[in-house]
């Protein structure tokens, strides 16, 4: 690989003779790591031209350089940074400047304050992976993905490809989430109810940003999922985190001055309670009784490998009183970044401009090239191939656990990809899960998920999707020894 000539800049205030800050230039790029062993420098004539200066200038330092060892000549093939050259493994840019501003004055709202947990990026490497929420890709099918990626790449999706669609979608995404994707859910929409996002965390953003304000009122579970609360929390607006029980969020519990409602009702985050139809009712109910909207998040509902999954709450909704958040990351995999709002139209509209204002638009090729997968049969039979996996999964993983004697918290009525778990009480889970990463276990914690500064530490989410079913045994063992040893 060359590096370009457009990479090269004399520093206007750079001390020294030409040649000498031409060296200098060339050297701290290959000691940050900017340029990388055997890669081609450009010619002394093209690099001269480039900076305005003679062409035996750039010789003469060319020379200085080899001679110390830094780059190498290979005759008329040019000039080369030296396999010899202290390059370091990662390019480490040297910071050329002062940061005088003061950013503690400066910022008028903080979006660093939040408790949600970073992910190892390594996940892969731990040999019992219990992390939710990442793809398995022994699961995933890649060939048929690819194929659709190149179909939307064709002559004949050019428009789809490039368009700025602005505020818009692409019109196959959104027929095909209009007549197969909610059908399943019982939701009727038309298009004009139907929004894409980059995931379900754009669309409870978006929501969030639309409905709260000063002097608005949220309700979210407790515990809940943890971005919810992080999205929420600079915003101007007050909100009450309310505990759940067997049976998902108690709409008893509802202030009346709620304005917004967050509920994940078919599959509670993290405990996995799912909402019986009454309390469902009951929801609604309250909600109109307060005059407030609800924001309900279905996330995993096609994971419903133990029975079919109980309608959608916006399903019952007869007032428009129901947002509808749904996503394709968790189905298929998290970077995808692909989900949706069904909303009321009015509610659709604006959600339309906020996105435009923000994103415009999810990537037109990642829309059509899910709109093929989708409508071409794929993710049905990933669906099915991934449900049959989990299932078995699920089975050792109960037969495991009671085998080591740990205790299920939730589990799930319909399936899903995780356990909810709690420990004795008194364990601290996120000391046992930072001793269990030098046992190459990965768990999660549960305290991120609770409100609050007292937050319970014995509770821990165990997810199935990313650990191959013959590992699963050998991990939990793991867990219980450290659980008993903490």
């Amino acid at each position: 690989m060359a590096v370009s000539v457009d990479t090269f800049f004399l520093a206007p205030d750079a001390q020294g003779t030409l040649q000498a800050q031409i060296q200098q230039m060339i050297a701290q790029g290959i000691l940050s790591g900017r340029f990388h062993r055997g890669e081609k420098l450009p010619s002394s004539r093209k690099l001269a031209a480039h900076l305005g200066v003679s062409r035996i200038t750039v010789t003469l330092a060319y020379t200085e350089l080899v001679a110390s060892d830094y780059i190498t000549s290979k005759g008329r093939s040019g000039y080369f940074v030296s396999d010899n050259a202290p390059v370091p493994p990662a390019y480490a840019p040297s910071v050329t400047s002062t940061d005088r501003v003061d950013w503690d004055a400066t910022l008028v709202r903080r979006f660093t304050g939040g408790d949600t947990p970073r992910k190892p990026d390594n996940w892969q490497g731990f040999k019992y992976p219990f992390i939710y929420g990442q793809a398995d890709a022994s699961l995933f099918d890649h060939a048929n993905w690819r194929l659709c990626a190149i179909r939307a790449l064709g002559q004949r999706d050019f428009t789809a490809l490039t368009t700025d669609y602005y505020d818009q979608d692409d019109p196959l995404l959104i027929e095909f989430i209009a007549r197969h994707t909610l059908p399943r859910r019982g939701i009727s929409a038309g298009p004009q109810e139907i929004l894409i996002t980059l995931g379900a965390q754009n669309a409870l953003w978006l929501a969030a940003h639309m409905l709260l304000g000063e002097g608005k009122h949220a309700v979210i579970e407790d515990p809940c999922y943890y971005a919810l609360r992080d999205v929420i929390d600079p915003l101007p607006c007050t909100s009450s985190a309310l505990p759940v029980d067997a049976d998902g969020l108690p709409p008893a519990l509802i202030p009346d001055d709620t304005d917004v409602i967050f509920v994940t009702p078919s599959h509670q985050a993290p405990t996995t309670a799912t909402m019986p139809l009454a309390r469902r009712k009951e929801l609604l109910a309250r909600a109109r009784d307060t005059g407030a909207v609800i924001v309900e998040d279905d996330y995993e509902f096609e994971m419903s490998f133990l029975g079919p999954p109980s309608p959608a709450l916006k399903s019952l909704d007869r007032e428009g009183r129901v947002i509808y958040v749904g996503s394709f990351s968790k189905s298929l995999f998290p970077g995808l970044r692909l989900g949706y709002l069904v909303g009321s139209e009015a509610f659709i509209r604006e959600a339309r401009a906020l996105r435009a204002q923000v994103l415009r638009h999810p990537p037109g090729h990642i829309q059509r090239t899910a709109a093929y997968f989708l409508s071409l049969g794929h993710y049905d039979a990933q669906i099915r191939r991934t449900a049959k996996a989990l299932h078995e999964r699920r089975e050792a993983m109960e037969t495991a656990i009671a085998h080591h004697g740990l205790t299920i918290a939730g589990r799930g009525v319909y399936g899903g990809s995780s356990l909810w778990m709690e420990a004795p009480e008194g364990t601290d889970m996120t000391r046992v899960a930072a001793a269990l990463r030098d046992q190459s276990v990965l768990i999660e914690p549960g305290a991120p998920f609770f409100q609050g500064m007292d937050k319970p530490q014995r509770f821990y989410r165990l997810a199935y999707s990313s650990i191959p079913k013959a590992r699963i045994d050998e991990g939990i063992a793991r867990i219980a020894q450290a659980i008993n040893s903490a």
